[in-house]
């Protein structure tokens, strides 16, 4: 007992005492009184000592109002006489008074507490539960489930093992010592596997397993940070279903991705093979028309001959840019999904790239007004061109899809911009269309995300801005959009050398 646990203690005995004493004087001397009047109060005096503080306060006030008694309102009057049957009637009418009234106490105070307890656990139960639903699916999910067991129970530390991935992860205010977390590593596969529990009441640790229905999934271990503390059976079981279903539904939500991804990647992929036969087949069309052409006739003037052969050299032309586009779609795809973008830098002139893109999409322009300003001295770039033409044709593609048909297009390129710390040359497509509301803005980049005001209207697959995005920020730049109704731009700031990675010229 502590120094100021025990001055409360004493002023507790004292003001008994005390309490004994001022009804003594009140009876004895301002009320008349009679001897059952004040028994009565006496009476009530130790039951309210006694359902207020306890036990040891009720009997020193017991043992107090009997002496009181007998020496003032039992003759003889003045004299404390112990034989006297009425002594020991009083004495024993106040302890038995006593020492019920204080054990109803207890008792009524221990069940408020455990009332107290059981809803602080109700609540923390449920709090737990509303932070599964709130998990990222972002960071994993065991990782998350430990840190939130140690934020809302006041754990000193949380272990959570995994059995599914393998993976333990540990969170709290303390960690659990190196020495012995290789026990304690034994110990959570153990419950995992055999679902087997654990308790060392000396390290104030649980260990114990999670189970969906009867097969152990996964297992956790819980350290408290107070002496006392602990943790029932029932709010153990229940944090352990509560785990078991944040595991599970996280799994589900990895599968559904999966089929998803799946699904649409299939979709894609047949999707992509018939636009790209079709692609193909139209300068395959122009080119053997102008072949048939010259086969038929030999004869022919050399100016038609001339001109068949140019019509013949610029679908070839088109068609090798359509090839290197698939080829260079299949890289980026298979490299993206191995989380590995190779880059192959060479100096490129930043005009001349944005001059090559537009002359490969001169189909889709058609007569639009397309307007290149940019200033004489830019520096070259040490960027993949390939892939950069690629991106940027995702771009202009982007705006000239999504603008009115007569509406111009401006591709502007400069220098000065900083993109990581680094000195950058930044490439921004306006176009004039109706706009990107603010609420999409955030998800253009994502993979296969589509408006849905325009996803019904105008064709295409969600690739082309994340793609590009993906080739941005694989040479160490940011693509970002400014849109508003009436004008939309995107800016792709690339910096100007990588500090990392050289060029070859």
């Amino acid at each position: 007992m502590g120094k100021l646990q025990l001055a409360r203690y004493a002023m507790r005995l004292l003001l008994s005492v005390a309490g004994v004493a001022i009804v003594t004087a009140t009876a004895f001397y301002a009320i008349p009184h009679n001897p059952t009047t004040v028994g009565f109060a006496y009476l009530l005096l130790v039951l309210v000592i006694a359902s207020t503080w306890g036990l040891a306060e009720a009997t020193l006030a017991s043992l107090a109002a009997t002496l009181a008694f007998d020496t003032f309102f039992l003759p003889p009057i003045g004299r404390f006489t112990v034989a006297d049957p009425q002594n020991w009637v009083a004495l024993i009418s106040f302890l038995a008074t006593a020492l019920i009234t204080s054990r109803l106490s207890a008792r009524v105070k221990r069940q408020a507490l455990d009332a107290i307890d059981r809803q602080r656990d109700i609540e923390r139960l449920y709090t737990f539960s509303r932070g599964i639903l709130l998990i990222d699916p972002v960071e994993p999910v065991a990782k998350q489930l430990a840190r939130k067991l140690a934020e809302v129970f006041g754990l000193d530390a949380a272990v959570l093992f995994d059995r599914r991935t393998g993976e333990i992860h540990r969170a709290g205010p303390s960690d659990f010592q190196s020495a012995d977390f290789e026990a304690l590593e034994d110990q959570l596969r153990d419950a995992a596997t055999q679902g087997t529990s654990f308790f060392d009441p000396e390290r104030k640790r649980v260990v114990t397993a999670v189970r969906l229905g009867s097969e152990p999934i996964a297992s956790f271990a819980i350290a408290f940070a107070n002496p006392g503390a602990s943790m029932q059976d029932s709010v153990l079981q229940g944090v352990s279903n509560l785990i078991a279903i944040g595991l599970e539904r996280a799994r589900a939500q990895d599968l559904a991705h999966q089929v998803e991804a799946a699904r649409r990647s299939e979709q894609l992929r047949t999707t992509l093979i018939d636009a790209m036969a079709h692609e193909f087949k139209t300068p395959l069309t122009s080119i053997r028309a102008a072949t048939t052409s010259l086969l038929s006739s030999p004869d022919q003037p050399s100016e038609s001959r001339t001109e068949l052969l140019a019509v013949a050299d610029e679908e070839a032309q088109h068609l090798q840019a359509l090839i290197d586009d698939a080829v260079d779609m299949a890289r980026l795809e298979s490299e993206n999904n191995n989380q590995h973008l190779r880059i192959r830098r060479e100096l490129t002139d930043p005009r001349e790239l944005v001059e090559a893109v537009v002359a490969s999409l001169h189909t889709q322009i058609d007569n639009r007004p397309v307007d290149i300003r940019s200033p004489e001295d830019l520096p070259q770039l040490a960027l993949d061109r390939r892939l950069l033409k690629l991106a940027l044709k995702q771009v202009l593609d982007n705006a000239l899809k999504y603008s009115p048909p007569g509406s111009p297009v401006t591709v502007r390129v400069s220098n000065g911009a900083v993109s990581n710390g680094h000195q950058a040359i930044s490439f921004e497509i306006t176009d004039h269309g109706p706009g990107i509301p603010a609420q999409e803005q955030g998800r253009l980049f994502e993979r296969f995300y589509r408006s849905p005001s325009v996803k019904n209207q105008i064709p295409g697959f969600g690739l082309g801005l994340a793609i590009a995005n993906n080739i941005v920020q694989a040479h160490h730049g940011e693509l970002i959009v400014n849109s508003h109704p009436g004008e939309t731009t995107f800016r792709m700031t690339l910096p100007i050398a990588a500090a990392d990675e050289g060029a070859r010229p």
